[in-house]
């Protein structure tokens, strides 16, 4: 499926007589103009070189914890091991995004769990665990691999996020590679609303932008960060986008 929007700028249009999106809100994209990012060689050359280096360590030396994983969802609840979903990739090009299965078969596709009644139903009890140590998005390792995603980026949104993607299209966060964690993913993650996700999104789009040095410094801290946050299972909740503001 090709996206109608690749390679535009777009706003977020209310609609209330249109069917709500991924984000709960009604409306549409609605295209302004032609993106205009121009990539520096840090992003171009060597980030990717990192990018295949170090995801093809991680499939080889975490090939034993994929097999481990999978063992365990296939006895948990019997189906494919392995779910795809359309994100919404660089200049908003579509490509497929795969997770271990952590959701029972039942569960509907292409919904947001913080968008499913009760969500916690539909998690398996391995999908749990998970979910929780972010296990789930080792797959997205072999995504890094083939040039869909990058290692540090924005979270790749999903193809009918609109309001999230008109958000991250004000700061030019839709023009780079989507990332397995990104700045977002270290200060708050689920928790965080969606205006707020997408300036952080756009305060590494812009660091992205800095000499090579500065922009690699920049990815390292994000890395190590997320470390720190598995560790602490930070801003993980289920059903829970924006729930740092409801908290507030």
């Amino acid at each position: 499926m090709k996206n109608p929007m690749e390679g535009k700028k777009v706003i977020f249009v209310p609609d209330e007589n249109e069917k709500e999106n991924a984000d709960g809100v009604k409306g549409h994209l609605q295209a302004v103009g032609d993106a205009d990012h121009k990539s520096g060689i840090y992003e171009l050359v060597f980030k990717r070189l990192i990018d295949i280096i170090v995801s093809l360590l991680g499939l080889i030396i975490l090939s034993p914890v994929f097999l481990i994983i999978i063992i365990a969802i296939e006895i948990d609840d019997p189906g494919p091991v392995f779910f795809a979903q359309n994100r919404v990739g660089r200049n908003k090009r579509f490509f497929k995004l795969h997770k271990f299965r952590s959701m029972k078969m039942s569960t509907p596709h292409d919904v947001p769990t913080h968008m499913l009644e009760n969500p916690e139903q539909y998690i398996t009890k391995v999908g749990r665990c998970l979910r929780k140590s972010s296990l789930d998005e080792l797959p997205q390792i072999a995504d890094i691999f083939v040039g869909n995603m990058s290692i540090i980026g924005p979270r790749p949104a999903l193809w009918n996020q609109d309001l999230l993607i008109a958000e991250r299209d004000k700061y030019g966060a839709n023009d780079i590679k989507p990332g397995l964690t990104g700045w977002a993913q270290i200060n708050g993650r689920d928790e965080l609303e969606i205006p707020v996700k997408a300036s952080l999104d756009g305060i590494y789009a812009e660091k992205l932008q800095k000499s090579g040095f500065m922009a690699f410094l920049f990815d390292c801290k994000c890395f190590f960060g997320t470390f720190i946050s598995v560790a602490k299972s930070d801003g993980v909740v289920e059903g829970g986008t924006g729930s740092m503001e409801k908290k507030e």
